[in-house]
């Protein structure tokens, strides 16, 4: 098939879950495939990071992204119709240069790498396949509860764009892809396909070792909710973690780590804004993977991860989405801060329940979160776009 990408960013380098993704999945889809990828790149972007995708892509054309954080895109926003959102992704070049591959090339299929770039296509007659990493309106949703009151109604206002929005590029595609049973639920609409997140086994391989006495937290923290999540361990967790077992170190792994939350540090805690880029590394040297995840959707790709990796897994019931039921044997799951004490204790001091639960946590890796499997799934959601 000639596949047609359009997505909403340059998946390289690998900083991101979106970018591990997308780029594993067009890595293994374009061994049978021919693929043609135009995406925004942002400035930090360089043209190795192109040339790593042009190893398996056909073509890979790039427009030089917005600022979403700008006075013009949230004026525009106000005044319009649009969501502060599609603004921001809704770029003249980016339609352009897909009208001109369109015009050049006869494409299979159109896969579309979230809903907010829909809009730059143009209307065609051939299939669209639409990939939704999270329902976004709920992920905005989520957020704005828990922002400062007097600026919650002018949030929920774009909130309702945003979900007006997403329905109806929902409706304008052949097929319609969510990551999780989780979500395809929260689709209206009756034949939504589900294509995983995945890992990379071969890069991160398991161990049943970890000897370090480290709890992981790992995230970039330019995402409030990873500074909100860090929070919460510094000021509620640590301190009861840290009371129990003063042999445990706190080792907070991120870029752009806030400088008000560098002033925490103490004998038990590392912050590292220079740990390895390879992220496999990073979990050779953890015990523990700590995610009290309270706001977002989708999979996450730092848990997957850790379980590939042989990594213990204190997580929330949102942490867990799309990976296990709450009565997983896989992760310790945990809503209260309490609990998330308890879980990263047990993990630490029964060694037999530690290991069984790390075993069990690979398996399921194994069986369900493989990229090659999960390729031949997308691949399967082609062939039906096409019918």
């Amino acid at each position: 098939m000639k596949i047609l990408v359009v997505s909403s960013y340059l998946p390289y380098p690998l900083f991101s879950g979106g970018s591990v993704r997308l780029y594993n999945l067009l890595k293994e889809v374009s061994v049978n495939n021919e693929i043609t990828l135009i995406c925004e790149k942002r400035a930090h972007q360089t043209e190795n990071d192109i040339k790593e995708l042009e190893k398996f892509c056909k073509k890979v054309i790039t427009a030089d992204r917005r600022k979403q954080w700008s006075v013009s895109n949230i004026f525009k926003s106000i005044f319009s119709k649009n969501s502060f959102l599609i603004t921001g992704h809704t770029l003249e070049e980016i339609k352009k240069r897909i009208k001109e591959e369109l015009s050049k090339n006869n494409f299979d299929l159109i896969h579309v790498e979230t809903f907010y770039v829909m809009q730059n296509l143009p209307n065609v007659s051939i299939p669209i396949v639409l990939i939704e990493h999270n329902i976004e309106y709920l992920v905005y949703e989520r957020f704005v509860d828990q922002t400062k009151s007097f600026i919650r109604p002018f949030l929920r206002i774009d909130v309702g764009k945003i979900k007006k929005e997403e329905e109806e590029f929902w409706k304008r595609a052949t097929k319609l892809v969510a990551v999780s049973d989780e979500e395809k639920a929260l689709i209206n609409r009756s034949d939504v396909s589900i294509v995983r997140n995945g890992v990379d086994l071969e890069k991160f391989k398991f161990s049943d070792d970890h000897k370090s006495n480290r709890v992981l937290f790992i995230g970039d923290f330019k995402w409030i909710q990873n500074q909100n999540a860090i929070r919460l361990i510094l000021d509620e967790i640590w301190p009861k973690i840290h009371l129990k077992n003063k042999a445990l170190k706190l080792w907070i792994v991120g870029k752009n780590i806030p400088q008000n939350l560098k002033e925490k540090k103490e004998e038990s805690i590392i912050f590292d804004e220079n740990a390895p880029d390879k992220t496999e590394e990073i979990y050779e040297k953890a015990d523990i993977l700590l995610a009290p995840l309270f706001v977002g959707g989708g999979t996450s790709f730092k848990i997957l991860e850790a379980m590939a990796s042989g990594v213990g897994v204190v997580t929330t019931t949102l942490g867990a989405e799309g990976i296990v039921n709450k009565n997983s044997k896989e992760l310790v799951i945990a809503n209260s801060t309490d609990d998330l004490v308890l879980g990263v204790i047990k993990l630490v001091e029964d060694k037999d329940f530690r290991l069984d639960l790390i075993k069990n946590a690979r398996k399921l890796i194994e069986e369900k979160f493989d990229w090659k499997k999960i390729a031949k799934e997308l691949e399967y959601v082609y062939k039906e776009a096409l019918k």
